[in-house]
């Protein structure tokens, strides 16, 4: 009987690269993956801990899995990532229909837990922090990803330790993967055919092999002549070192958006969260980078109505806003995670929570907006991702990753186009692939 597994993703970008990796693990003992559930034999759900109701989330997830199965054969039911580090004997104890649970620095076993379970019968977690083992395993299964951008985990692991985060706990202390293994995989993925690798990591710039740095990864990985866009993502201003900045003035590949986290615009808060870095660091990195590189533009992730957060806090945060003119960021009333210091702070009014969040979001969209709007009329480069489902137009990504919707052609895709921009929404840029012949000569 041929063995499907069928692999369910929730949450960051580093869950994506983890669940491919996965999937290249199962293959050595014969799994090939399906998108159809109904005749997978083996379930695997990738969970994330950082939104609110994650858990519940889980279980609400297995729940269709039970009701799809419910007149067939029982898959094989796995449950991976940052829920299953954070909740495992919970999860085999409430849930019997979860056969195994394997922590996100475990994947390295999953094809042993796998044939032990089918051995045994016997239900399993394996949640031990070994990210050394992990990554020396994967180091010697090929990457299999064919994406015209995709991921490249180089580090993992948090030693912040913000007050309102988990990760830490679920993902455990920073360790960077060696320098040699990161490029050896980035060779293998420009000769999958990748043109774009997105740089990951919780603090992708916190990464230190030997005496390499982000910096150097960049320069390095710019010399493969087929990869022609660098990004990474995410960052802690407290590791945003003159070195990497520096790399925006000289480097041709690194992309000129730079998603920095503030969380907020109030020295105040920024000490109840732990944050280790003050409003005016952020605005030293900020003026740093745009003399560099002036088309340099941020993005970043902000927690709004956080414990103590008073009104003059809420002002310091949109004067943040409209200063910087953010282009692209994540905002989100404060929820607390259980096991954290935020989680023990009281809360404020959720009534004032969401209008501040409203306010916010409002001012975001704004810059967005006025962004792309900026931009009709323009050409700009796109790399060009695939053709769109059920559509005749083609996807890319401008420099600033916002998506760009166009008419192409197939031999266009995994090429840089000159794209005119005629109209724009908040989100997304629309236009026209502007041919050789037709560019204005300089």
């Amino acid at each position: 009987m041929s063995k499907k597994i069928f692999i369910k993703t929730f949450g960051c970008q580093m869950n994506e690269y983890d669940s491919n990796r996965i999937f290249d693990t199962v293959k050595e003992i014969g799994f090939s993956q399906t998108s159809n559930i109904d005749e997978a034999n083996c379930y695997l759900l990738n969970t994330c801990h950082i939104r609110d109701k994650a858990k519940e989330k889980v279980y609400h997830e297995i729940g269709r899995v039970k009701k799809n199965f419910r007149s067939k054969i029982k898959p094989l039911v796995i449950v991976t990532g940052c829920v299953a580090q954070a909740e495992n004997e919970e999860m085999l104890k409430r849930e019997p229909y979860i056969d195994l649970v394997i922590g996100p620095q475990a994947y390295h076993k999953i094809n042993s837990k796998i044939e032990e379970y089918l051995n045994e019968q016997k239900r399993l977690d394996e949640t031990e922090f070994d990210a050394v083992s992990k990554f020396n395993y994967l180091g010697k299964i090929k990457n299999s990803s064919k994406k015209i951008s995709s991921f490249l985990t180089i580090q993992e692991g948090c030693d912040k330790f913000c007050h309102f985060c988990v990760v830490p706990f679920t993902r455990g202390p920073e360790y960077s993967r060696p320098f040699e293994k990161i490029i050896k995989e980035a060779k293998i993925l420009a000769d999958n055919g990748v043109k774009e690798i997105v740089l990951l990591g919780q603090n992708v710039n916190a990464y230190q092999n030997d005496n390499y740095r982000l910096s150097d990864l960049i320069i390095e990985i710019e010399k493969i002549p087929e990869i022609l866009r660098i990004r990474y993502t995410t960052s802690h201003p407290s590791d945003m070192t003159d070195d990497l900045i520096e790399t925006y003035g000289i480097s041709k590949k690194l992309m000129p958006l730079v998603h920095l986290p503030v969380q907020s615009g109030s020295n105040k808060i920024l000490e109840s969260m732990n944050r280790k870095h003050q409003v005016k660091d952020y605005f030293n990195i900020y003026k740093k980078l745009k003399e560099i590189n002036p088309a340099v533009r941020f993005s970043s992730d902000f927690i709004i109505g956080y414990p103590g957060e008073d009104e003059k806090d809420f002002n310091n945060t949109l004067d943040l806003i409209k200063e910087i003119e953010f282009i692209n960021s994540y905002s989100f009333v404060f929820s607390p995670r259980p096991g954290t210091v935020a989680s023990k702070l009281r809360l404020i009014d959720n009534k004032i929570s969401f209008n501040r969040l409203e306010i916010i979001q409002q001012k975001l969209f704004e810059h967005q907006i006025k962004m792309n709007k900026s931009l009709e009329n323009e050409v700009i480069e796109v790399l060009v991702e695939n053709k769109m489902q059920k559509n005749t137009k083609f996807f890319g990504r401008s420099q600033y990753m916002t998506p760009v919707i166009f008419n192409g052609n197939d031999k266009d895709i995994g090429k840089i186009v000159k794209i005119k921009i005629s109209n724009s929404n908040r989100n997304t840029l629309f236009g026209e692939i502007v041919e050789k012949s037709k560019l204005k000569v300089a």
